[in-house]
């Protein structure tokens, strides 16, 4: 055999490569076993044993492992098998534009920024691309004719390239390239926090083309220190501060107004704001100091539109903000400060800090102790010099530290904040100011978090799916072809040996939709065996000898195998291009196992095999029991194709039907809120949970919103979703949410249930096991990209069955069964969404099922396009309608053997592969079945009917020469 001496050099080096990569991952963990046996549960016991074993060595001659070397270049696993957070940020962009325009505020730049915000909730567009749209209409709408070089716009000493006659489009050009540069800034902030957070193995990624950044951190449980980590514009700033007497009369106007007009306000008639205001009890130089439960009403008065068209002249742009946290003297008030703002609310010093550490006071408090860099500093001597006697704020992302008086104007530009902070929340500050500002805000969009004990059940049922499926395979593939069954068996060991490696060697993340497309290219493996042993039989059949059947059989079998594998390869492609998270990494180890088969089992095995067969030694493709099956197999389906068209049309019309009358059960992904499941420590019923989450979940103006409670896996689990404050993506939402689960399901919880527990949940306690949240932006471009994906789908698909095929009729039929396929898979999410026990959501991982079994789907009509090609070559003397039926009946094995083995591992994963992939595999079942079906009785009926002539009277029966027959008679 050609090229033997080659493929067996490459497989040799290739294992050997990825033995050196997976070798860390193997010592990593036998050193964490023996940590684990000895210390047990005890964490502080554990980490000793580790730092003890870390010093041991294991020499192996051509390496040395030892444990943190090993620890840093073991496998990564992601969220969903190892627990952790996963956050999307998206850098606010309307704050990059504003400071590119130094705030200018120009009324044309204000009106485009204010549509360009509303444009976005509904768009996939670059947030800069459509500002400089709106610009355009709004510009024109008004007739100002302005330039985008115009100095109340982007000509200005912030950007000293933009000149008074730099066209528009250079301008364009320049600020696109300065607001790429500042998400830059803004991804190495990020990343030099994240390090500081002491995270292990985290994952910092900039989304091309857009201002998001993700990030990554399996093993950290800590949410909410995570999220104010990496939120934290970290943009010090301070400002002078209004006091009681100038705000006095108009907090008087609104005490007036909330008892004629509460309700236009957000808030019952009934209140006295001023008593919410407790100004007896103010000690610091704010205007109110309020209860903690009754800031929410604060809040509501004054941001409504009667509380903001009632300000007087002197507080028209004064800007409330609450304390960092409540007085040492009072643990359940909060602060309010009036800040004296401007028309375009830049602060009087806004410089970044040089350097920042931790310090005590004079009564041994912590405090924080900073240098200004030379801007701020010129900045802060001015504005102390202005305020001597009198108060300034430190804010930090709109929240006062400290308002102290000024005794003596500060030339330095060193100063220090103090707010009643603990030695934690101290360090936390001094890394978040270290770690340098933000070019502009952060909002979490999307995040996921998922508890350690729930990362270890996916590890279990992922594990245990795996080898299940594996052990089916293996016990299939030998039963039905004997002894070359077993070389496909060592074929697909050495295939999973270095999906594997080269998944650890390429750094790349294993997660559990991972560990399906890993089962699932096991099957596309025995696919490739199936057509290779399928063609070798006929061979044998046909009377050659084992040596030349084997290789006519590899010959043969080589264009459907290419064929097959190409069109799956493109539908990972698009997989990975299109989908986000764990879905990239079904994708990828799709792409990378599909790679693999085409060398283990047609490069790799034909060599093995070879080498016994060359040394005279026989190898059985059959077993007693198979030797015949589907031999003499002959149906007419050509002739019952009219009986399937109606199947499918009735088919279709019932779901397309649903479609239209149930519509479908939309998860998160297309719709923006949160989802989290909860466990109990008995048995709890899903419609009384929700009855009381309704009653807690309620808008500003009284209305409920969307809240719906599901089993999750079994009885003592909830799957929870809410739309609640979906549009407002700051921390605090997340904690009101989550104070209000816990509020209403405390009397399902074991007595003594603390937030924190809830919030946290393990192995030992009930509560929330994992969360999830997608801002309606990223809804909306996960539904865009899942439409695109789709349609790129079906487009290259077309093109690649005409560019193999040449006629235009078969990549009709491949399509038109890829249709018929897809609304099959969606009618039945339409009809059974209610009645299913598991979950059954329109969302990102649906799309990726309907993408992969649009891949088997066509990679099966690819296996009888190939036959009916070679025919079409072969057997002139047939009829259409018997060359049709020939090829599909002598594909009969291959179709079985494949479609069987396939849903034999599909139906593992669903039953033993965990809750989060139940929904995946029912619509991948469904798929298979179907997919089958519509690859004989759609794609090739339909192009039989468009390829006949129309004048060919149809033959039907099990001749080679029915022409003949025909004429004879």
């Amino acid at each position: 055999m050609q090229g033997k001496g080659l493929i067996t050099i490459v497989a040799i080096v290739l294992g050997l490569i990825c033995l050196n990569e997976l070798l860390p991952t193997w010592y990593a963990s036998k050193i964490e076993k023996q940590a684990t046996a000895i210390a047990g549960d005890n964490p502080e016991k554990y980490q000793k044993e580790i730092a003890r074993l870390s010093k041991d060595t294991l020499n192996l001659g051509f390496t040395k492992l030892y444990y943190t070397k090993a620890k840093d270049k073991e496998m990564k696993l992601g969220l969903d098998l190892k627990g952790g957070i996963n956050v999307l940020l998206e850098i606010n962009q309307r704050d990059l534009v504003n400071d590119l325009t130094n705030y200018s505020t120009n009324p044309v730049l204000i009106e485009a920024l204010n549509k360009t915000d509303e444009a976005q909730k509904n768009s996939t567009r670059p947030y800069i691309d459509n500002f400089f749209e709106q610009f355009d209409v709004i510009n024109k709408a008004k007739g100002t004719n302005l330039k985008l070089a115009d100095p109340e716009i982007f000509g200005n000493t912030t950007l000293t390239e933009v000149k008074y006659n730099t066209p528009d489009e250079q301008v364009k050009s320049i600020v696109k390239r300065k607001i790429d540069a500042s998400v830059g800034t803004a991804f190495e902030v990020i990343r030099t926090r994240i390090d500081k957070l002491g995270a292990i193995q985290p994952n910092v990624q900039r989304v091309p083309g857009t201002a998001r950044i993700s990030v990554e951190m399996p093993g950290m449980k800590d949410i909410d220190k995570v999220k104010k980590m990496l939120q934290t514009s970290a943009k010090l700033q301070f400002w002078e501060v209004q006091q009681v007497p100038e705000i006095a009369p108009y907090f008087q106007t609104l005490t007036t107004m909330v008892a004629a007009k509460g309700d236009s306000m957000g808030v019952a008639k009934n209140v006295n704001f001023m008593s919410l205001l407790q100004l007896d009890k103010l000690r610091t130089n704010g205007v109110a100091n309020v209860k903690l439960s009754d800031t929410a009403v604060v809040n509501k008065i004054l941001n409504s539109k009667v509380g903001q068209s009632l300000r007087p002249a002197n507080i028209k742009y004064t800007q409330f903000m609450w304390g960092y946290k409540p007085e040492a003297t009072d643990a359940e008030s909060l602060v309010l400060y009036a800040i004296r703002g401007n028309i375009n609310q830049k602060a009087p010093v806004d410089g970044a800090v040089e350097t920042a550490n931790i310090s005590y006071d004079e009564l041994s408090r912590v405090v924080v102790d900073m240098q200004m860099d030379s801007k701020g500093a010129k900045e802060w001597k001015t504005l102390t010099e202005k305020n001597v006697g009198k108060p300034v704020a430190v804010t930090l992302d709109n929240r006062v530290y400290t308002a102290p008086n000024v005794v003596n104007a500060i030339p330095n530009g060193r100063t220090q904040i103090s707010g009643n902070f603990s030695q934690e929340e101290a360090k936390e500050l001094v890394d978040v100011l270290g770690a340098g500002k933000l070019p502009a805000g952060a909002k979490v969009v999307q995040a996921t978090v998922v508890g350690p004990s729930l990362g270890q059940e996916a590890i279990d049922s992922g594990l245990m799916s795996f080898i299940i499926a594996f052990a089916i395979i293996i016990v299939y593939i030998i039963f039905y072809y004997g002894g070359a069954g077993v070389y496909a068996v060592i074929a697909m060991v050495i295939n999973l040996f270095y999906i594997f490696g080269i998944m650890d060697s390429g750094d790349f993340t294993l997660t559990l939709p991972g560990i399906a497309g890993i089962v699932l290219t096991m099957a596309v493996a025995v696919d490739t065996n199936v057509i290779i042993y399928e063609r070798t039989k006929e061979e044998l059949f046909a009377g050659k000898s084992i040596l030349e059947a084997y290789k006519d059989g590899f010959k043969h079998a080589l264009n459907a195998i290419i064929d097959g594998h190409t069109t799956t390869f493109l539908t990972a492609v698009v997989l990975f291009f299109f989908g986000t998270g764990p879905i990239k990494g079904f994708a990828l180890t799709l792409m990378i196992g599909i790679l693999m088969t085409l060398f283990t089992s047609v490069l790799l095995s034909r060599v093995m095999i070879f080498s016994r067969l060359n040394k005279g030694k026989g190898l059985s493709v059959w077993t007693p029991a198979t030797k015949n099956l589907f031999r003499n197999t002959w149906i007419d389906f050509i002739g019952k194709r009219k009986y399937a068209y109606i199947v499918s049309a009735v088919l279709t019309v019932i779901c397309v039907i649903s479609i239209a009358t149930h519509g479908f059960k939309y998860g998160i992904d297309f719709t923006g809120g949160r989802n989290y499941v909860v466990r109990f420590d008995k048995d709890v019923k899903a419609e009384d949970v929700e009855d009381k989450l309704v009653a807690l979940f309620k808008t500003e103006d009284g209305k409920n919103s969307s809240v719906e409670a599901k089993t999750f896996g079994n009885n003592k689990q909830l799957k929870i979703s809410t739309d609640y404050l979906i549009e407002d993506e700051s921390l605090k939402a997340d904690q009101i949410i989550e104070q209000k689960l816990f509020e209403g399901l405390k009397s399902n919880l074991p007595a003594g249930t603390t937030l924190k527990d809830f919030k946290s949940a393990d192995k030992d306690h009930a509560g929330i096991v994992s969360s999830e949240k997608v801002g309606p932006s990223v809804a909306d471009d996960i539904q865009t990209h899942g439409i695109y994906a789709v349609l790129a789908a079906l487009a290259m698909i077309f093109v690649y069955i005409l560019v193999r095929f040449r006629k235009w009729q078969f990549s009709l039929g491949a399509v038109a069964a890829l249709f018929h396929d897809a609304v099959i898979i969606l009618g039945a999410y339409s009809l059974l969404h209610k009645y299913m026990p598991f979950n059954m959501e329109i969302n990102q991982d649906f799309i990726a099922a309907i993408l992969t079994v649009l891949g088997y789907s066509i990679n099966d009509t690819v296996i009888i396009f190939d036959r009916i090609r070679e025919y079409l070559r072969e057997k002139k003397s047939l009829t259409l309608a018997g060359l049709f039926d020939d090829s599909i009946s002598s594909t009969l094995g291959r179709t079985f053997n494949t479609s069987f083995t396939t849903i034999l591992v599909i139906l593992a994963i669903f039953i033993f592969g965990g809750d989060n992939l139940r929904g995946f595999m029912f619509a991948m079942l469904i798929g298979i079945g179907f997919g089958t079906y519509s690859s004989i009785f759609v794609a090739s009926a339909i192009a039989y009917d468009f390829l006949k002539t129309g004048k060919e009277e149809e033959v039907h029966g099990k001749s080679t020469s029915a022409k003949e027959e025909l004429a004879s008679k």
